[in-house]
């Protein structure tokens, strides 16, 4: 019977094709927007993951998210360190410069300004040159894209120079980081490198990132953080979190990439659903034959089930694969960073698209379960 259902499905190669297209499009489609949406979103958290060393942010009690802040004293943060369960804290300055390069060109940078003594919060994964030179005067770390914007095509050098807020700085390392949401060029320094680039104000500290005595829950500690300052103490996961969902309720990134997932899973339920109906009609004969001599009911409906586990299966394998293909392709890519297929999502989609094929067979399975045997000698 599997042999017979498969040359009753291969026997009409357009709509056998037909079918593996249908599934094959609509898994690309939503295993590729997923997947975009994944990395996008990780991206608006993707500073919080490059730190490290701590474990802890505190900030400003209305803060919402990473990229909008309000600053913090020079006393909070000697009140942090005061607070019993803090192994140490130390001061972080996230803002915007602009830089310029040799040739004229420039471009907004988001710039980093890291504790002066221990560096904390630095990406460790270095491509080119050594972070401890940054306590070097005037010395900053930049991220790939930023070092191929300024220096296009040129191998990576160190002590070049760039021009940041009217001040000449020089290039020691060259830092692998996570992409950003908006893909500016990130520059790192020391804390009181970064306020002397920007111009000093009263207040300019952005976070202050802690690290927990070991042995006590960072949740305890942000809970003691938040009841004796007043201001808001997250894990990073939480900041983390908590910034992604800001992302999502306030922007319609979710709703576009919702409608074109839903478009991908109506294009393959009603196209796989609609060709594979017109496939079983077609074959109402050989089904009402194989009734005529015997075979029942269930193992039919096994039959039509097989045969759509088949082409879910051929057109799920080739969708994914598309979409590997373009991950990979794309993956030196330093613009589309950070964008790559996952697990759950490869999971999810597949998950997805057994669930489109059984539909699509359910409807088939109702007209064959009503057929009369009879039909095979009707003319």
């Amino acid at each position: 019977m599997h042999f017979v259902a498969w040359q009753m499905l291969t026997g009409d190669r357009a709509k056998y094709l037909g079918l593996i297209f249908a599934i094959a499009f609509s898994t690309f489609l939503m295993s590729h927007q997923v997947s975009i949406f994944c990395g996008l979103m990780s991206r608006t958290a993707s500073q919080i993951d490059d730190v490290r060393d701590a474990s802890i942010w505190v900030m400003d009690a209305k803060t919402l998210y990473l990229d909008e802040v309000k600053a913090l004293t020079d006393q909070d943060l000697y009140r942090i360190r005061g607070i019993s369960g803090v192994e140490w804290a130390v001061p972080l300055f996230k803002g915007a410069s602009r830089a310029k390069g040799p040739d004229g060109h420039f471009r907004a940078v988001i710039l980093m300004g890291h504790d002066d003594s221990t560096l904390t919060g630095i990406p460790r994964r270095i491509v080119h040159g050594d972070i401890t030179r940054l306590r070097e005067p005037e010395s900053i770390a930049i991220d790939q894209v930023g070092y191929e914007f300024f220096f296009p095509g040129q191998p990576y050098q160190l002590n070049r120079s760039l021009d940041l807020n009217d001040r000449t700085v020089r290039i020691v390392a060259i830092v692998d980081s996570n992409a950003p949401f908006v893909n500016l060029p990130v520059v790192y320094t020391r804390y009181t490198q970064a306020l002397n680039f920007v111009g000093r104000e009263r207040n300019q500290m952005s976070f202050v990132l802690a690290k927990a005595i070991p042995g006590l829950p960072e949740g305890e500690l942000t809970g003691r953080i938040a009841d004796r300052t007043g201001l808001k103490a997250l894990t990073s996961s939480q900041f983390g979190w908590e910034t992604i969902w800001y992302y999502m309720e306030h922007t319609g990134i979710p709703i576009n990439f919702g409608i074109t997932v839903i478009i991908a899973l109506i294009v393959g339920t009603v196209v796989a659903g609609q060709t594979f109906y017109l496939f079983t009609i077609e074959n109402l004969k050989q089904f009402g034959a194989l009734k005529a001599i015997g075979v029942s009911d269930l193992r039919i409906v096994g039959m039509i089930l097989m045969q759509a586990l088949i082409v879910g299966a051929i057109g799920y394998g080739l969708g994914i694969s598309m979409t590997a293909i373009f991950f990979e392709t794309t993956q030196s890519n330093l613009d589309l960073r950070g964008f790559r297929l996952l697990p759950i999502v490869m999971q999810g989609t597949a998950a997805t698209v057994f669930l489109i094929v059984f539909l699509a067979s359910a409807f088939s399975v109702r007209r064959v379960i009503v057929l009369e045997p009879a039909v095979v000698f009707r003319g």
